[in-house]
């Protein structure tokens, strides 16, 4: 049976500068632990920690860029373009540039705080 979602959840957002999480899809929005779907949206001069997730991260971006980097090397994803991380592997997402980014993240299975393994 099909699930309306007529509204996304804000959720709590690791880094600094805050950035604002809209999860559509998830475990506290949809109550959906297979998949997640978010719109993020982080503004210029934002990071979080590195991290070593247990779940796959198909990234879109929409407006601006975003960085990404990886133990292999250091992606600047701007808008129109998309990037895949793979479960187990090291990655640290920011916003440098001027903009900001506004994308969309699906995770498979769905984000958890559990299993995101930030670094300390």
């Amino acid at each position: 049976m099909p699930r309306h979602i007529t509204a996304p959840t804000r959720i709590h957002a690791a880094g600094t500068p805050p950035k604002v999480i809209e999860e559509f899809i998830g475990h506290v929005n949809s109550a959906t632990s297979a998949v997640s779907v978010a719109r993020m949206q982080s503004p210029s001069g934002w990071s979080e920690p590195g991290q070593t997730p247990e779940f796959d991260e198909y990234t879109v971006v929409l407006r601006g860029a975003l960085r990404v980097e990886t133990r292999e090397g250091t992606y600047d994803v701007t808008a129109g373009q998309g990037i895949i991380t793979s479960k187990g592997e090291w990655v640290r997402y920011s916003s440098p540039g001027p903009e900001g980014a506004e994308y969309i993240a699906v995770c498979l299975p769905a984000f958890s705080p559990d299993t995101v393994k930030r670094d300390e």
